[in-house]
């Protein structure tokens, strides 16, 4: 049987061609570069069989729909979650936004509480910041323990009935640590709280099955799974989903529309209005197909780092600065690049040290917390 592109396990190197020989990538935490395989296949959508998706009457419309619902069932599947618990949005940010309007914004009121950790990045912090203005709830912040890990024993000792919603990173793309988030599940729903997860950072690097985790809400960005920009997921409990009331209005969220009343189509297309990024929902699913065949293979890398800064070689790369911790269960590629203030403002670049400094900006809250060791302020 003749195995296609899409169907077969990527090459760590030969299948991405922004990364020339000779040049090591570091940034994969920020955003992964493009395997041929996605490049051909966003070529080919737009350039072939391009066609809206759900509301078309003709043969190609159809196959679009079908190829676009079949991405969103390999998704699903490679998160162990149901195609109809799958939200197409357009990133991670826009999925914790999401769950803060529609769930949060409807569920929280003056008096409840939501809880957060020291290592999450601003995207998990600012739409919780703009709800709870909104409707008068507060916020609490879980700490690190001394080996920058979100310690679950404090997290378990601040949770009190008050609190309806907790939202934790599974791997941090500053520190590489990884979450329990079986327990975090358990601790959460013990005080009848809702457990969101940012997996940005896992999804790429470590199998992920949603139940098994026991959390509520998971969301992750398709950029920095291999995949297109502008496309990633919520997964969220159908039951959750359901009862949910629409983000945006218009387009394929609608069931019946009138002057007098409109009435929503069922998630996860509710909360997919307008025409969606189709193409890059094509490129996502293909990225979730070869994943799982994979691509994973390339998670030891990062595990083979640390021996280079050991005993004797804390610099065995130039630029390159130790984790804050020997050994990180997760650490991601691109994290730390040159000391502060060693490049020119936003990205960590290439291993050649030409690239610009480390995102800064996206972990204040977190470069100020007591003990953090330097070269943390990995990227964003």
């Amino acid at each position: 049987m003749t195995v296609t592109a899409a169907e077969r396990a990527l090459d760590v190197l030969a299948d991405f061609p922004a990364i020339p020989a000779g040049w090591a990538y570091l940034d994969t935490a920020a955003t992964a570069q493009k395997p041929r395989p996605v490049i051909d296949a966003i070529a080919r959508a737009y350039g072939e069989t391009y066609a809206t998706v759900h509301r078309g009457v003709y043969q190609r419309s159809a196959d679009m729909t079908l190829a676009y619902e079949a991405a969103r069932r390999r998704v699903a599947g490679f998160i162990g979650g149901q195609p109809d618990e799958c939200v197409f949005v357009r990133g991670a940010t826009e999925a914790i936004n999401l769950v803060a309007q529609c769930w949060a914004g409807t569920q929280l009121k003056a008096g409840d509480r939501i809880l957060l950790s020291q290592l999450e990045h601003h995207s998990n912090i600012v739409p919780w910041q703009m709800v709870a203005e909104r409707v008068g709830a507060a916020i609490d912040v879980v700490p690190l323990t001394p080996d920058q890990r979100i310690d679950l024993d404090a997290m378990a000792a601040m949770l009190r009935p008050e609190h309806k919603l907790v939202a934790l990173a599974h791997v941090s793309n500053v520190l590489g640590s990884v979450l329990d988030v079986r327990r975090a599940a358990d601790l959460a729903h013990g005080v009848g709280a809702k457990l969101l997860i940012d997996g940005c950072q896992a999804v790429p690097r470590m199998a992920v099955d949603v139940a098994a985790l026991g959390c509520d809400f998971y969301v992750f960005s398709g950029h920095k799974l291999y995949g297109p920009t502008g496309i990633g997921v919520l997964w969220g409990r159908a039951e959750l989903l359901d009862a949910m009331p629409p983000y945006q209005g218009g387009g394929s969220m609608i069931d019946r529309v009138t002057f007098a009343r409109t009435t929503y189509a069922p998630p996860p297309t509710r909360f997919e209005a307008g025409t969606p990024h189709i193409v890059g929902v094509v490129g996502l699913g293909l990225m979730g197909a070869s994943l799982a065949m994979g691509l994973r293979r390339a998670a030891p890398a990062p595990r083979r780092l640390p021996p280079l800064w050991g005993a004797g070689q804390p610099r065995a790369l130039p630029g390159l600065l130790p984790p804050g911790r020997p050994e990180p269960r997760s650490a991601p590629p691109g994290h730390r690049q040159g000391p502060p203030g060693a490049g020119r403002g936003g990205d960590a670049g290439d291993a050649r040290g030409s690239g610009p400094g480390p995102h800064f900006r996206d972990r204040p809250h977190l470069l100020a917390t007591p003990g953090l060791p330097p070269g943390s302020d990995a990227p964003g």
